[in-house]
């Protein structure tokens, strides 16, 4: 950023604020200089609020401990501040799946981790992930994969899983 003339900022995790205003041309050479490094400006607030909804998703699923026991969507508006039916709107629209589908995606990847880890039985993810019973988890699991979790967990060549960022 001081390459590009610009040194009064604030920056956390994944936030850049400018604490003055800069030129239509250093945002220009800024959003440049992001996407040789593999990221990207988001300036306006809808692709904000998709994008912080997408985090605390993946950050609960992927990364906490356990899933949370409260629905997901009671948890994003909490965090947020907002109106999950605004949210869940908003998502649909740009995202084109609603917060449900794109949590569920979530949940089969992180399913298909511990499967994968072969540490845990499939009674054990079922509870793990908040899954009513063992047939609930099988058939979400399999329309998604088009395989049964006891048998993904049997064949090696399916057990790739998809990127976090392409899901």
């Amino acid at each position: 950023m001081k390459n590009i003339g610009i040194e009064k900022v604030a920056i956390d995790l994944g936030v850049v604020e400018f604490l003055g205003k800069i030129s239509e041309q250093n945002r220009e050479k800024f959003a440049a200089a992001l996407l040789k490094s593999g990221l990207e400006l988001m300036d306006d607030k809808k692709s904000q609020l998709i994008e912080q909804i997408k985090n605390h998703i993946i950050e609960m699923v992927h990364y906490s401990e356990e899933t949370p026991k409260l629905n997901f969507s009671s948890v994003i508006s909490e965090k947020l501040g907002m109106d999950y039916k605004y949210l869940s709107s908003l998502f649909s629209e740009v995202k084109g799946l609603t917060i449900e589908q794109f949590v569920i995606h979530h949940k089969v990847e992180r399913i298909k981790e511990l499967l994968l880890y072969d540490e845990l039985s499939i009674k054990e993810i079922t509870c793990l992930m908040h899954y009513r019973s063992v047939a609930h988890f099988s058939a979400q699991f399999k329309k998604l994969t088009g395989l049964t979790p006891s048998y993904f967990k049997q064949l090696r060549q399916y057990r790739k899983r998809i990127e976090l960022e392409k899901i």
